[in-house]
């Protein structure tokens, strides 16, 4: 049965995992978009709480610090939208206190993005989920929300038979402290370090001057837990299961922005031109395609940014009605905390 209940205009709001990297971008979108709160609280763990963040106000709420509170079942009382970047396990252990205090969890963990009753949304692709949601609507994956959002107006042409994708993903996708390291490993390498004695805890091995084709853990069929989230969670997003993706996934030296490189098969023809026209026109899309003036995204040039940028459009000669692309987002803001409060300002009356 779906949620019932109504949603204030002024709604209170919830970070949780606040003194996180997603938990500082959630604050950061909440003043950027100006998000209607009537209050914002920051929970975080015990070691965290009474720690200041500063906040720069939306809505009721007024620019300066807030205070950190441990998050515990009672946190969410009188909350009406609480944001989680905690972990799966902290998002599960804590989803019946929020549901049950009527709020509304939006969750970037993977904990229940392909549970039967909980919509998985990118709100440029399927708003239209939030109407089935029971308490919890989940953030997908970010090198996902990309990928889908360029997929749209392109599946709106001819529906799509077979995506194949390789990643390239920023340190940002593994948290602050593998931001962290990038930049520490990076003095460490260029200060001449040997290998056997840099700092390697965020990741499999080194990732100053290097590519990792590994992210999250391996999978029977050898394939990684992120490459499946791709395939999965596209089907249900763009609601056709008949769509066949292969991914590739590797963390790249880059501190912002997730780049991916796409060759997509249609079931019918789809020119570059029709395809430029819908890309252009497409929510949260920008075409940066100018080849011959070396205009294509790039990571290293669009952190902070909220759209997803496109270029490098071309025609697939190898398969019949095929089309191959670049594409670039920063993973932070529209991979997790911009995605996550797009959907809350959905709920909105």
């Amino acid at each position: 049965m779906a949620w019932t209940k109504e949603m204030p205009a002024r709604p209170v709001v919830a970070v949780a995992g606040a003194t996180g990297a997603v938990g500082a971008e959630f604050l950061q979108v909440l003043h950027d978009l100006d998000f209607p709160a009537s209050e914002v609280r920051a929970l975080a763990s015990a070691r965290s709480a009474g720690k200041k963040l500063p906040f720069l106000g939306c809505g009721d709420v007024a620019e300066g610090d807030l205070v950190v509170q441990e998050m515990t079942p009672e946190s969410f009382e009188g909350v009406d939208i609480a944001l989680f970047s905690a972990g799966a396990s902290v998002s599960q252990e804590m989803r019946d206190a929020v549901v049950a205090a009527g709020a509304v969890m939006i969750d970037n963990s993977s904990a229940f993005r392909m549970d039967e009753d909980v919509p998985l949304v990118v709100p440029e692709v399927n708003p239209q989920d939030i109407s089935w949601h029971n308490g919890v609507i989940a953030n997908p994956n970010c090198s996902t929300i990309q990928m889908v959002v360029a997929l749209k107006p392109l599946y709106d042409i001819a529906p799509i038979d077979r995506v194949v994708v390789s990643t390239y993903q920023a340190a940002s996708g593994a948290g602050a402290p593998a931001m962290a390291e990038l930049f520490d490993q990076t003095r460490e390498y260029l200060n001449g370090t040997p290998d056997e004695d840099l700092t390697v805890s965020a990741f499999q091995h080194r990732i100053a001057f290097n590519c990792i084709p590994h992210i999250d853990k391996f999978l029977e069929d050898d394939s990684t837990k992120e490459e499946w989230k791709m395939v999965v969670e596209t089907k249900k997003i763009m609601g056709d299961d008949n769509i066949k993706v292969a991914a590739t996934c590797v963390r790249v030296p880059v501190l912002r922005c997730h780049g991916e490189s796409l060759n997509v098969e249609f079931s019918a023809p789809v020119s570059v031109e029709a395809a430029r026209e819908a890309l252009e026109q497409a929510p949260g899309v920008v075409m940066l395609d100018e080849v011959d003036n070396n205009v294509y995204p790039m990571p290293g040039l669009l952190a902070g940014t909220d759209e997803t940028y496109v270029g490098r459009l071309r025609k697939d000669p190898t398969v019949d009605n095929g089309l191959a692309f670049w594409i670039v987002a920063d993973q932070i803001r529209k991979g997790a905390a911009l995605n996550a409060v797009q959907i809350a300002q959905l709920l909105l009356p």
